[in-house]
């Protein structure tokens, strides 16, 4: 069981009584997103709800948009909010990152379940079901199917393996636990397609995700002492690849791919004015601390963030000075 045993008692009755849930995730969707929202969708259909899932399409990464048509989910870009009698929102730590056109402000009269793993989640559910310490919110999703004895269909089994292999990196990161291999074991045995996963998650590049990546990799930079490298793309780079700002996430791999780098940054302008940052720290390296001195969120190795309205320039120097100097202070050699 999760390290939240506490927590989700208290999420199961609502989810159990409600008929037609709203189920959401989070803008600029991961492949955990992704593999929860889409296995619960699919559960409750099998024990007679009537879910909705409330997605713009358009802040969905293309590849990802094709788990969902596979899965047989059909996401609504303007849910009815008033139809719904439950509100579930799967992944998603901030209410700014609510994935639904009228912003979480247009859910405010409905009662809300939030399941997540971040530690940075504001618990703004009435009922909050909470874990940093799994893998992915898809192992959460599965606990939680178990405890109300709901079905696992192979198709079910396979989103959330989907999720979980995603968050974990193809179970390479810390993150990567006893439990979580348990759970996709488990997941193996109740039919998950785990060849054709990997296949649409690692070998399914667009032309324009292929041209996104070796920009990244041809604008890797290392510091001085190796212990942080980053890499850069502009608004106007993102855009000639073909790709735009909801394509840009795990890209991050590629400095963090270098050896001897202990921090990797990604630096995006996916859109004019707003620098997004993504932070990852490699073994013991906290890199929520660092992410959060620039008003940032996330995970202990990963984290992200936004700087709106400076330069692209601007911000490498300052956040790769930073890191170079909090490595230093807190993790001398």
């Amino acid at each position: 069981m999760t390290g939240a045993d506490d927590a989700l008692p208290d999420v199961l009755a609502p989810i159990g009584a409600c008929r037609r849930p709203l189920l959401l995730g989070h803008v600029r969707a991961d492949v955990d997103t992704v593999g929860s929202l889409a296995a619960m969708a699919l559960t409750m259909r099998e024990v007679g709800k009537e879910p909705l899932v409330g997605i713009q399409w358009a802040l969905v990464p293309q590849r990802l948009q094709g788990l969902y048509t596979w899965a047989g989910v059909e996401p609504d870009e303007q849910p009815d909010v008033a139809a719904s009698d439950l509100v579930i929102v799967l992944d998603t730590a901030a209410r700014s990152r609510v994935n639904i056109a009228c912003g979480f402000d247009g859910l405010k009269d409905r009662p809300i379940v939030n399941i997540d793993h971040h530690v940075t989640n504001e618990r703004f559910g009435r009922w909050n079901y909470i874990d940093p310490h799994a893998s992915s919110t898809s192992e959460m999703v599965y606990h939680m199917l178990r405890r109300l004895d709901w079905p696992i269909t192979p198709m079910v089994a396979t989103m959330l393996y989907a999720g979980i292999h995603g968050d974990t990196g193809g179970f390479s990161l810390p993150n990567t636990t006893f439990r979580s291999l348990e759970v996709a074991s488990e997941l193996a045995g109740a039919g998950a397609r785990i060849a054709e996963v990997c296949r649409r998650i690692l070998r399914s590049q667009t032309r324009g995700e292929f041209n996104l990546l070796r920009l990244i990799y041809e604008n890797t930079r290392i510091s001085e002492d190796g212990r942080v490298a980053w890499s850069t793309a502009d608004h106007g780079e993102i855009v000639s690849t073909g790709c735009n700002h909801t394509d840009i996430d795990e890209q991050v791999a590629v400095p963090r791919s270098l050896e001897g780098a202990q921090i990797a940054l990604l630096f995006t302008e996916g859109l004019p004015g707003r620098v997004r940052i993504n932070f990852r720290g490699e073994g013991d390296v906290d890199v929520l601390t660092l992410a959060k001195e620039f008003g940032g969120g996330g995970h202990r190795n990963s984290a992200g963030t936004v700087v709106r309205d400076r330069p692209l320039a601007e911000v490498v120097e300052r956040v790769v000075s930073r890191a170079v100097q909090y490595l230093t202070e807190r993790y001398p050699r």
